[in-house]
């Protein structure tokens, strides 16, 4: 399969997290859930950066965040679970093993089709879970390089952002060969945490803080 590769113009700095160290996003209808590393709080601001909740959670410097509509999922990364928590208090309701942890855990979360998608960076490796069978494992394959972060879907296509690489992959989800390259710009803050709402990238910097958001290129022609 051959690659598509594009490099993004422009990439806009929207809005500063009201955590230090933001490491999961996951956009809503209401705005986008943030999950920062260091106060281990998750954050509903708008899409302007407006502070909508603050919650406490049980995770361990987590690094990934996703929603079923009626509670919020964590990675916390460093004590290698997926948390299921409260959506209104933050109270840990399930505890489950992360796929693939080796001395930490999972990054990326996303809750598609009754399946929770995780990316575990030490074991370079997307995982499709069973949210109705205990978290069974149903399909697994490679990741792009060694920092998988934040994933997410563009209608039928799915994008996995790789760190060290400061690109978004566009993969296919049998065998996870590349079917596009997205490279952000020098300038650019670093993605870590990375969501997709209305044919729009958002994405988190845990190091500036920063909010951003670029389009999604169309692969259809």
């Amino acid at each position: 399969m051959s690659t598509l590769n594009l490099t993004a113009e422009t990439v806009d700095v929207v809005f500063q997290t009201p955590g230090p160290h933001p490491n999961g996003v996951q956009a809503t209808a209401e705005g986008l859930w943030l999950l920062d590393q260091e106060t281990n709080r998750a954050y509903l601001v708008d899409y302007a950066g407006n502070l909508l909740r603050d919650l406490p959670t049980e995770s361990d410097r987590g690094s990934g965040i996703t929603v079923d509509g009626q509670s919020l999922w964590l990675a916390s990364t460093y004590s290698c679970e997926l948390l299921r928590v409260d959506i209104n208090t933050g109270a840990t309701q399930a505890r489950y093993p992360a796929p693939g942890a080796q001395k930490t855990g999972s990054h990326g979360l996303e809750i598609r089709d009754g399946l929770l998608w995780v990316t575990t960076p030490p074991a370079a490796t997307v995982y499709q879970l069973d949210l109705n069978n205990d978290l069974a494992l149903r399909h697994s394959f490679p990741a792009p390089g060694h920092r998988p972060h934040g994933l997410a879907f563009n209608g039928d296509d799915f994008w996995i952002v790789e760190t060290n690489d400061r690109a978004f992959y566009c993969l296919d989800t049998q065998s996870g060969d590349v079917r596009a390259k997205l490279t952000l710009p020098d300038d650019a803050p670093e993605p870590h945490g990375m969501s997709i709402w209305q044919g729009v990238f958002w994405y988190c910097d845990a190091t500036t803080h920063a909010v951003c958001r670029l389009p999604v290129p169309s692969l259809n022609g």
